[in-house]
């Protein structure tokens, strides 16, 4: 048996830190319920930490009160297993950081990301301080990933984020932005179990979480109407919707250069048709295809680009429209960030990786380029749907995540 994450002999590891004290982000999700459970039988002091981000029903599909629901499912764990339960209210917190960068990415025109940003800002900072404060010298949450740490040749301890075992549930992507002090501090108990092997524990211990299905929708709000969930920062406008024919790419003049091909096409509406009308451009994502209401096509249509000055969508029909694709990609020098520190590229360096640009995407085969300003990232294959303000994250061929940053165009 192993302590969570590393490849110490827990006996050993008990025996040399008796004190050690962990806090589990308890959700009332079978996920976490039966994180908690496993550290507890294998011997640590373990603690419940229920977390409260989100109490304004606006735009949510399912209810008002669907935290409070959480929270008693979570209390009925923590008994079922024995560990103390505590409550904290970070909504303030989490509103700060989480939900205002989403309106103001969507106000832009960007498409953010928000699961990415409350491991960074709130189970990794600002949870992670509350449990501190509560006594715990690490953090476990039911994420589906692994970590590893070894010691570098100056005696320094590295820590690596690798994917989950479970390549059907593996949630590295989520953990993108951590550092290197939050690694240190954080446990992933169920990254090398299946998703099946977590129910079956789950059922064996008797959990009341069991058979509770997944979590959907925006970390900690839940699944929500968009448009609706969006006007309460940011107004509804009628616009037009004006469709982009494939022959309007014939005439074009080839892109050559690293630059225009990490550029997305930019669309005048004189370019193609206005077939229809929408409420609000903001509203809107790249390679989406639901919520347009137009009919008339033989094939699906869908939003190839948005122009959120003068409001306006464009699409094209067909899920092979050459609007959807593109070589390439860049991110801006201040978004760039590495977990591993150790391994930032430097400028003029290239370097092959394997590259996902949204949550459970294949991993796609491409080169990273590091000029003063930028860092590059082209496909081995044209990829759909890339959209400004998702996070590039890229991973070596054994599967460790080593860095992200946030699509700039």
């Amino acid at each position: 048996m192993t302590y969570p994450g590393t490849k110490v002999d827990i006996f050993y590891y008990i025996a040399n830190n008796w004190k050690m004290k962990i806090a589990v982000g308890l959700s009332g999700g079978v996920d976490s319920s039966v994180a908690a459970y496993l550290l507890k039988q294998q011997g640590y002091d373990v603690f419940a930490l229920f977390m409260q981000n989100w109490n304004d029903a606006t735009g949510t599909l399912h209810g008002d009160c669907e935290w409070e629901e959480e929270q008693s499912v979570a209390r009925m764990v923590a008994k079922k297993i024995g560990i103390p339960f505590h409550f904290v209210d970070l909504s303030a917190v989490y509103r700060k950081r989480v939900v205002d960068y989403m309106f103001a990415e969507y106000a832009a025109g960007r498409t953010p990301n928000p699961d990415v940003l409350c491991n960074r800002e709130i189970k990794f900072d600002a949870f992670l301080k509350c449990a501190q404060e509560l006594g715990a010298d690490y953090v476990a949450t039911g994420h589906y990933c692994r970590k590893e740490e070894f010691t570098d040749k100056d005696g320094k301890t590295i820590y690596k984020i690798l994917a989950g075992s479970d390549g059907n549930k593996d949630q590295s992507y989520f953990l993108c932005q951590l550092n290197q002090e939050q690694l240190s501090k954080a446990i992933f108990p169920i990254g090398d179990i299946t998703k099946p092997e977590v129910r079956r524990i789950a059922h064996k211990a008797e959990l009341p979480s069991a058979d509770k299905k997944d979590s959907q929708g925006i970390c900690f709000v839940g699944k929500v109407d968009l448009p609706v969930f969006l006007q309460q920062q940011l107004k509804a406008k009628q616009g037009d919707v004006v469709e982009i024919f494939s022959d309007f790419y014939e005439g074009l003049p080839e892109r050559s250069t690293l630059d225009e091909l990490a550029q997305p096409f930019v669309y005048q509406k004189s370019d193609g048709r206005v077939i229809g009308c929408h409420q609000g451009a903001q509203f809107y994502t790249i390679g989406q295809r639901k919520g347009l209401n137009i009919g008339g096509h033989k094939e699906p249509i869908f939003i190839i680009a948005t122009d959120i000055q003068n409001n306006i969508i464009y699409v094209g029909e067909g899920y092979n429209h050459p609007g959807l694709y593109r070589p390439a990609l860049y991110i801006e020098q201040k978004e760039i960030h590495w977990i591993r520190p150790d391994m930032e590229m430097q400028q003029g360096e290239q370097r092959n990786y394997l590259v996902r640009i949204r949550y459970r995407q294949p991993l796609q085969r491409a080169t990273l380029i590091r000029t003063e300003d930028r860092m590059y990232i082209t496909f081995e294959q044209p990829q759909r749907g890339i959209s400004a303000g998702q996070f590039a994250v890229w991973y070596t061929e054994d599967g460790e995540m080593q860095g992200s940053g946030v699509i700039a165009k």
